[in-house]
């Protein structure tokens, strides 16, 4: 695969010049137990030295996994919804949190105590709703559940969701989701990454999010495969500085 990185590097250029920090992370979504794709994920993030933040399925989630996949510090557990299944009215895009329900909070709060029976204190009590969507009635009460973050797709608009409660997104997902799966077309992913670094540079966005790459190991293609790895090694080299939230010292940026 030959993608021009030009862009990327000129815009990562400048923020070298302008000594600015770029803090870097990596989350993973709709893990559920160990896979040869979870290994070749855990691997991956083992050689670049980019911990992963695995998304896990509560009500799916497979016991093993802690003891078989999450060995040292390569994949940090985080609570992925409850069943991630969609509880959307008709008509709407698809969200398991995404609208006042019946069992909103309570879902929520099993798939907290799930996870943490399962990783103990190796759990980051961040919460990741099933499609990035989520209600905003419920933040407040994430917080009072225990969860110390939330963590959605596209900027944040602000560090705080609620009380308590930090909100840390990702940015870039190489999927074509509407085209049914696959890469999107790199020079239009290398685009994405430019347009959101150069909008931090200039202010138009909050510089303190650590950039998010997005991803889903169960349905990755070779070209998914080797788009993520190249993109993170271009960041890394580029002066990205990788981030692993559980250890912030309780205080996530």
């Amino acid at each position: 695969m030959r993608i021009n990185w030009t862009p990327l590097r000129a815009e990562l250029a400048l923020w070298r010049a302008a000594r600015m920090d770029l803090p870097l992370w990596w989350r993973d979504d709709d893990a559920i137990t160990c896979t040869p794709a979870l290994e070749r994920l855990t691997a991956l993030s083992t050689r670049m030295g980019l911990p992963v933040h695995l998304a896990i399925i509560p009500e799916m989630a497979d016991e093993t996994l802690a003891h078989q996949c999450l060995d040292g510090n390569s994949l940090i557990p985080m609570v992925h919804g409850w069943a991630h299944k969609n509880h959307a009215p008709g008509g709407a895009k698809k969200a398991e949190f995404g609208h006042p329900r019946p069992g909103l909070v309570a879902d929520a709060e099993r798939g907290l105590a799930r996870l943490r029976g399962i990783f103990g204190p190796s759990l980051l009590p961040v919460f990741v709703p099933p499609w990035n969507r989520i209600h905003f009635g419920l933040m407040a009460e994430l917080a009072k559940l225990g969860y110390r973050g939330v963590s959605t797709f596209t900027p944040r608009k602000g560090r705080m969701a609620a009380p308590g409660l930090v909100q840390i997104n990702t940015h870039i997902d190489p999927i074509h989701w509407r085209g049914g799966g696959g890469l999107l077309q790199a020079e239009t992913l290398v685009a994405q990454v430019v347009e959101t670094l150069a909008a931090r540079r200039v202010g138009a966005a909050d510089r303190a999010e650590p950039l998010g790459i997005l991803t889903h190991h169960l349905v990755h293609d070779a070209a998914i495969w080797a788009f993520t790895q190249a993109l993170i090694e271009e960041l890394l080299e580029g002066g990205a500085r990788a981030v692993n939230l559980r250890d912030t010292d309780g205080e996530l940026p």
